[in-house]
């Protein structure tokens, strides 16, 4: 049987504790003695407590299923389901806010005391009940329900503003995936084939977008540019780097890229590669004037005269791989681009001829972690390289991304890696005369 008594009784010579204004707190008493409930719930009244009545664990438990009650008090010994019975049945139904609840007992040994509370007590009371001790313990109940309502609306704005942050995490991450796209779109054809030469390129970013950017663009019909660029940092901001540097390198518009100057007569004549890096050196501190900087490897190819004019600015060393089998390791060092306003790039000028490779790459790999505490290393990418050299460029390519992610046991890299790859044809695939090789006579490759 279930009794209610949902009007606050205000009784002479007693006042209420509770403010004006405040929510009373919901206590329900269960006791299957109507002496023992009567007497609990007229002190619970007199202290401004919401009270209901239950007479067993079953009908307080079906009391709990339709209306949120703050604390139980509730006798041990009942006929039917006890006291420690209805406490774990309680705590079983999942409710969003906490129950505070207090069983009564004359029990005092420490098992039973135990036992109580692995049900999920919180407090008890040995009965009689002296009205203090109670008094005391309901306020120490109302303290952790304060905490527990704090706790639960301090959550309730974590998980409203944890929505809005997932909301523009999507926003954001759409925005990332098309700009990953448009990124790509720097690198559009993958494989460019001069009839004499064929360039392949690999662009991989680490995240979303990547610093990043590789490319290659005709100068003449003897001569092309390749170049492998890596822009310090990572995300969004290295990425706007690189699409601005693409804009520098085009070779669809002579009069905006970096390559090129103007000859006597006007016309566009290509400037050496000191030249060059040079001038996106002083581009970087006396016009774009970011806190980043870039490591370059910049390569020009002569059909004609059969030799490379390569300078290395900060990047990896590009390797050249002989029709032969030899191995070289090229390049002068240098200073990555945009840090010193009076930095100098050195050329290297190399003879080349038909079946040589030339392999410009990003620091993703050298640099990229193994779980032995070493890096991939150079000595890695070119041990990769000699058990690939019987691929074509793009399969070159995609073998050294698989080595590093077998070697790094991940295909997911802590940074861009990125590559190009030369191949001068033995059989010339169009009208070109194959490439010639000249191994001690210095001609000029360059017009500027």
């Amino acid at each position: 049987m279930v009794e209610e008594v949902d009007v606050l009784a205000t009784v002479v010579g007693f006042k209420s504790e509770m403010q004006a204004g405040d929510t009373a707190r919901h206590v329900l008493v269960v006791d299957d003695s109507r002496a023992q409930r009567h007497m609990l719930t007229m002190q619970l009244k007199r202290w401004g407590y919401q009270v209901s009545e239950c007479d067993s664990g079953q009908s307080a438990l079906a009391l709990c299923r339709t209306r949120d009650v703050d604390i139980i008090l509730s006798d041990w010994m009942m006929p039917g389901m006890t006291g420690i019975d209805f406490c774990r049945e309680f705590r079983a139904l999942g409710r969003e806010s906490y129950g505070y609840f207090i069983l009564l007992t004359s029990k005092s040994e420490k098992t039973e005391i135990a036992d109580g509370l692995e049900a999920g007590a919180d407090d008890f009371l040995t009965k009689p009940v002296a009205s203090n001790e109670l008094r005391a313990r309901l306020r120490a109940g109302e303290r952790m329900l304060a905490m527990q309502a704090e706790v639960l609306a301090k959550n309730k704005v974590i998980v409203s503003t944890l929505v809005e942050l997932q909301k523009l995490y999507d926003s954001l991450d759409r925005d990332l995936i098309e700009a990953r796209k448009l990124q790509q779109t720097l690198v559009r054809d993958r494989v460019r084939d001069y009839g004499w030469a064929r360039v392949s390129l690999l662009l991989r970013n680490s995240g979303r977008v990547g610093g990043d950017l590789v490319g290659s663009f005709p100068v003449d019909a003897s001569r092309f540019v390749a170049y492998s660029i890596d822009v310090s940092g990572h995300g969004v901001a290295s990425a706007m780097m690189t699409a601005r540097l693409a804009g520098f390198l085009t070779g669809s518009s002579p009069d905006q890229n970096l390559a090129y100057g103007k000859g006597p007569d006007g016309s566009h004549v290509l400037l050496p590669p000191e030249v060059v890096v040079e001038r996106f050196n002083r581009l970087m501190l006396d016009e774009i004037q970011a806190e980043q900087y870039f490591t370059m490897a910049f390569a020009v190819v002569d059909r004609d005269r059969g030799r490379l004019g390569l300078v290395q600015a900060g990047h990896p060393h590009p390797i050249l791989i002989r029709a032969d089998g030899r191995i070289e390791e090229l390049g002068r060092g240098g200073l990555p681009v945009g840090l010193l306003p009076d930095a100098t790039f050195e050329r290297q000028d190399l003879p080349i001829g038909p079946g040589d490779r030339l392999v410009l790459f990003s620091d993703g790999f050298t640099e990229c972690p193994l779980p032995s505490g070493r890096d991939f290393g150079q000595d890695g990418l070119t041990e990769s390289l000699r058990r690939s050299a019987h691929l074509s460029g793009s399969e070159l390519l995609e073998a050294l991304v698989w080595d590093l992610a077998q070697q790094a046991g991940s295909d997911s890299f802590p940074d861009d890696v990125s590559g190009v790859v030369v191949d001068l044809l033995k059989q010339d695939t169009g009208q070109h005369r194959p490439v010639p090789v000249i191994a001690e006579e210095r001609q000029p490759l360059f017009d500027g």
